[in-house]
């Protein structure tokens, strides 16, 4: 089986968890138990995009409530 990352023609749906965190997820795989569709299914260079634009601060959101306290 080929890495499905490495098609650029694949499709892929953005996954998010309860602490912000994203990710790529093949379009063919379902979603995993804690994660949540929010875009796609749509190729590489657009849900790659809708990352950069909706993920800007990597950190947790755990992790940024922890500091702020």
């Amino acid at each position: 089986m080929t890495n499905p990352f490495d098609d650029n023609d694949a499709r892929f749906r953005v996954l998010v968890n309860s602490v912000n965190q994203h990710s790529l997820w093949p379009e063919f795989a379902d979603v995993p138990q804690g994660w949540v569709a929010v875009f796609g299914p749509a190729v590489k260079d657009e849900a790659l995009g809708y990352v950069t634009e909706h993920w800007q601060d990597i950190t947790p959101v755990l992790d940024r409530e922890r500091v702020a306290s």
